[in-house]
């Protein structure tokens, strides 16, 4: 736990990868898995996203980055119909999300409006890493990322087939060009 904190803080936070052309052929797609929402506990297939762009986020409500709310809601607003944002809220880095999924819920909608996608609070990293984001970050599961999340608020962007095509780390906006690009905007 401690190394895992230190590597996040020291973690480049402007990192950014893209699938290469000649990547395998993922053993799993996004439309593998199932989630459970974050209120009401509703277990959620996430094959209702095919044929759209989906951004998944890591978030935390104790962070130095969860003013992105705000940007991520904005994008949300002006793009919800081409890419669909998903949010996990993780209390892995530095107890930033100690809250219960109630208590994520109203700060999310009252503090900034969330209407994006939540889903119950998960771990992203170790041994009880989230199934969806064990697929995100292996890359013998999705053919060629092996980046796990280095802190709050990294981007996974997956295509309108469900690969994976990008990582983004924490300080990248969804305004950033190089973040615009991968979802075709």
């Amino acid at each position: 736990m401690i190394s895992t904190l230190i590597g996040g803080l020291f973690a480049d936070k402007t990192e950014m990868a893209e699938r290469p052309s000649d990547a395998p052929v993922a053993k799993q797609s996004l439309y593998d898995f199932k989630v459970k929402s974050l209120v009401g506990n509703k277990t959620i297939d996430l094959s209702m996203y095919k044929g759209k762009k989906v951004v998944i986020l890591n978030v935390a409500s104790k962070c130095g980055y969860t003013k992105q709310y705000a940007d991520w809601e904005k994008f949300n607003k002006e793009h919800g119909d081409k890419v669909v944002v998903l949010g996990f809220p993780a209390n892995n880095f530095n107890g930033q999300e100690p809250g219960t999924n109630e208590e994520i819920a109203t700060f999310c909608s009252a503090t900034y409006g969330v209407t994006f996608p939540m889903f119950e609070k998960v771990s992203v990293l170790g041994d009880d890493q989230a199934p969806i984001y064990k697929w995100l970050s292996s890359k013998d599961l999705n053919g060629w990322n092996d980046k796990v999340p280095t802190w709050n608020f990294c981007k996974y962007v997956v295509n309108e087939k469900g690969e994976l095509t990008n990582f983004f780390a924490s300080k990248i906006l969804p305004t950033d060009p190089e973040f615009l690009k991968s979802v075709g905007i």
